[in-house]
């Protein structure tokens, strides 16, 4: 499913999840009754409808050339369907390797002044945790200090 299939509403995506399979064993299905199994009922009395959305309207004049009987069944009966609703999708927050940037150079680092009262008070923590680097000229009281705010 792409991004805009994802939006559909419930009764879209049954639909589509249809129209796919008679796409995908159109040649198995093209002179053969077929039966569709469904725990969505509104799928049976969408065939009948002439006034629907024009998308579902055109998956039902693309369906109209196989013969087939919408089955009404319930989820609890319908375990092989019940079961493949309820699946995880583990493409689903597959991150792109290309959007993750792996090279973060040191001199990036080195761009955050040190002791520059313009940046941000988290920026000596930040350059403390990504490289060790300490500002020169604290006091033993600012070190103890900064030692334990960089532990929290």
């Amino acid at each position: 499913m792409n991004q805009a299939e994802a939006n559909y509403t419930t009764t879209e995506k049954e639909m589509l999840a249809v129209v796919y399979a008679f796409e995908k064993f159109c040649s198995y299905l093209i002179m053969n009754k077929s039966i569709i199994y469904t725990d969505h009922s509104a799928l049976k009395y969408l065939f009948a409808k002439k006034d629907a959305k024009a998308c579902l309207l055109h998956w039902i004049l693309l369906l109209q050339e196989f013969g087939f009987k919408v089955i009404d069944t319930r989820g609890a009966k319908n375990y092989a369907a019940d079961h493949l609703s309820r699946l995880e999708n583990p493409y689903e927050n597959v991150f792109d390797p290309k959007e993750i940037n792996e090279a973060f150079p040191l001199e990036t680092l080195n761009k955050v002044a040190l002791n520059d009262p313009s940046t941000l008070w988290y920026t000596d923590l930040a350059n403390y945790h990504a490289g060790n680097f300490i500002i020169k000229g604290m006091t033993s009281q600012q070190k103890k200090k900064f030692f334990k705010d960089a532990r929290h």
